[in-house]
């Protein structure tokens, strides 16, 4: 793309986002991430998957952000390189309570090194421990955050997983709990829920099948989920020694469809939704897998997709509401509550097209999203990262109730 085509599409957006976002913020790293995750309501975890020697850090929010917002002033701001193109390691919209803050930027809490790449990260509620897996095995490595009287984050452990090697590696997931706990497991086959301290093995999911896992989660104290790859959900219980609950996958999967799946929190609202390479999206009832509540088929780029490339998400605070990411360098919001049990094309509530617009990659590929993640308590502030190792916070507005 030429220069001035680069600017004028930039301008265009930067006119748009004016009455699109309550907030925008963007940090860039200096590698990649495919992992965000939340240590606090004002801090993310963040590390590269490069093949070797990756940061790990843990980031404070803007200030800005976390300001009151009961009176804003608007501004916009952006740096320039010397070669006269704009980076963005500044705000692009700083909505203050009087005038400009002087913390704009996102800062570095604590950090670290690791000498592999990091594909999936959990921190462990309670703590300030966090647990990462490599993709290369099913091992576990288990990090501390550091605290007041240290910025390092340190490798203080290490959980040895099944010998089975998966070609995502481990998914983890993490509960509160008396002592710190994680599930994690490379296929259906072998999860296990392991105390961090002992080692020791407290439960173990067995199933007739091998599937890779795509995600893996807890609805509840004691009740997980897993989802596979080839769109089956088993849902079982670490107080039981019954045998999973098995959702098969949804009816007219092809045999070559990827699925991601996500579940919104909570055993009697327990929502699951199901999303192939395809772009056909399932919501069900986890009190009634069989069948699908609702279902549309979304607009996606057809290519070839890795285990770890899309990301579907529930928002926590915001009714009937999902987030994709993966398939481009976009990320979308939908509103599932117009979805209906026939398929039908989804149009997005809303997108976020701040990577692609506000970057051009060296070597030419397009810029892709590689995570995203919704704020546990802020209804519409979503973070996402991209292929470029920029990151973004962003507070979208909702333009069907804005125009009301």
């Amino acid at each position: 793309m030429e220069e001035s085509e680069f600017d004028n599409i930039l301008d265009d957006w930067f006119i748009e986002s004016l009455k699109t976002y309550k907030d925008l913020h963007v940090y860039q790293l200096e590698h990649p991430t495919r992992v965000i995750e939340w240590t606090s309501g004002k801090t993310v975890c963040v590390a590269g998957y490069a093949p070797s020697k990756n940061e790990i850090l843990e980031l404070l929010l803007p200030l800005k952000l976390l300001a009151d917002e009961n009176k804003v002033t608007q501004r916009l701001i952006f740096s320039s390189t010397s070669a006269g193109k704009c980076h963005y390691k500044l705000l692009l919209f700083v909505w203050c309570v009087q005038g400009l803050c002087a913390e704009r930027d996102f800062k570095v809490a604590h950090g670290g090194f690791t000498d592999d790449p990091v594909r999936c990260l959990k921190h462990i509620p309670g703590s300030r421990h966090v647990v990462t897996n490599d993709g290369r095995s099913s091992d576990l490595q288990v990090w501390d955050l550091g605290g007041d009287d240290s910025d390092v984050i340190r490798r203080t452990g290490s959980i040895e997983g099944k010998r089975t090697v998966s070609e995502s590696g481990s998914r983890i997931a993490a509960r509160l709990s008396p002592q710190p706990e994680v599930l994690h497991g490379a296929q259906s086959s072998n999860v296990h829920l392991t105390e961090l301290t002992s080692g020791r093995t407290l439960f173990t999911l067995e199933t007739d099948s091998a599937h890779p896992l795509m995600s893996l989660q807890f609805v509840s104290d004691s009740v997980f989920l897993t989802g596979c790859c080839n769109g089956s959900v088993y849902v079982a219980d670490t107080r039981s020694s019954a045998a999973p609950q098995l959702s098969p996958a949804p009816a007219s999967s092809a045999p070559s469809d990827l699925w991601w799946t996500d579940a919104s929190a909570g055993l009697l609202s327990c929502r699951i939704v199901r999303l192939s390479s395809s772009g056909r999206a399932v919501v069900s009832d986890l009190r009634k897998l069989g069948g699908a509540v609702s279902q549309a088929q979304l607009d996606v780029q057809s290519r070839q997709y890795g285990l770890d490339d899309v990301t579907v998400s529930w928002a926590p605070v915001l009714d009937d509401c999902i987030a994709v990411s993966g398939f481009s360098g976009v990320v979308q919001i939908f509103n599932t509550s117009s979805w209906r049990s026939e398929v039908q094309d989804a149009l997005p509530l809303f997108e976020h097209r701040g990577h692609t617009v506000s970057s051009q990659a060296e070597d030419g590929a397009p810029v892709v999203v590689t995570s995203h993640t919704w704020h546990p308590e802020r209804p519409r502030t979503l973070l996402s990262a991209a292929s470029d190792g920029s990151v973004h916070v962003w507070d979208w507005v909702d333009q069907s109730v804005a125009s009301r």
